[in-house]
């Protein structure tokens, strides 16, 4: 009987024992899953658009594109600079594109404004891209670049016409002093053109953020078009990828490039080498129909 009742009673004591030990692993978990939950705290939706806003910053070019491939892609130099500043702190960016050797003559400016979707604003999944970015469309536009938390990680863009463009040539390589000051910047955003949507990249992919324009894309009237659609990436490395095409009303491609999009990194350290390469000189004037065809210069 003794024995019974001591063996019944170490028995208990294990099984306390163990639970025990269970809760104390439980309550470790717990703890630990909350440890890192707040190390690992998830991005913002501003930390998104800074994200966005930062990648688009900066000096880059389509070199190494264009020494693959020279007789599809030129040596284009973007440059994108902060320009302003609104009340909620969304950033206005200053952009503009020219050829290598020819910075001071721009064939393409803009403004971009990166800021969170609302919270309130509900995140359609299939909501169409209208997608300016890397085509030349226009002399010059604002686009608002709109980060959303729901559904997928998305931002969109509108974009408007720039009331002073001349104003703005070569913004970005100018000391402060002599750009346009920021009240002048809001006051110069333009007619409202387009809207543009990109999501955050799924994982495993090279890109951080991507997106493309609705099957009809948006209405364009250059060279025989009567709409353009466009794709935009943004890669790591503050890497920007960019695609714009036009088409008539049959489906055929009237300017664009055929091959793929536009790949501008950052610019690399210069050299003497590189000041002669034949890739940092205008093309001859046999190429203009080509140009033109590639782009929808200014007007």
């Amino acid at each position: 009987m003794g024995t019974g009742s001591e063996s019944e009673s170490d028995h208990n004591a294990n099984g306390w024992g163990r639970a025990r030990g269970l809760v104390v692993k439980t309550v470790v978990l717990i703890g630990g899953a909350f440890l890192l939950k707040r190390l690992t705290k998830s991005k913002t939706r501003w930390d998104h658009a800074r994200i966005v806003a930062d990648a688009l910053t900066g000096e880059k070019f389509s070199r190494e594109q264009a020494s693959r491939d020279p007789d599809n892609y030129f040596n284009i130099r973007m440059v994108t600079c902060p320009a302003a500043e609104m009340v909620d702190g969304s950033k206005i960016l200053y952009f503009e594109q020219a050829f290598w050797r020819t910075p001071q003559k721009p064939f393409r400016q803009r403004f971009y404004m990166v800021k969170p979707c609302p919270k309130e604003l509900k995140c359609d999944v299939e909501a169409p891209l209208i997608a300016v970015l890397g085509a030349i469309v226009i002399v010059a536009t604002t686009v608002l670049i709109i980060l959303s938390s729901c559904c997928d990680i998305k931002f969109y863009v509108n974009s408007s016409a720039i009331r002073e463009v001349e104003e703005y040539k070569n913004f970005c390589d100018r000391s402060k002093d002599q750009r346009p000051l920021p009240e002048e910047v809001i006051g110069d955003i333009g007619e409202h053109l387009t809207t543009v949507y990109l999501r955050r990249c799924d994982r495993g992919k090279r890109c951080l953020y991507e997106g493309s324009s609705p099957p009809g894309g948006f209405p364009n009237s250059w060279n025989g078009a009567t709409h353009c659609t466009s794709e935009l990436a943004v890669l790591k490395n503050n890497e920007i990828h960019t695609w714009d095409r036009g088409y008539d009303d049959d489906g055929n491609q009237v300017w664009g490039v055929k091959e793929g999009p536009y790949e501008f990194k950052p610019a690399p350290n210069s050299s003497f080498n590189d000041m002669f390469s034949p890739l940092n000189f205008p093309p001859p004037l046999s190429m203009e129909k080509k140009i033109e065809g590639s782009f929808v210069l200014q007007e």
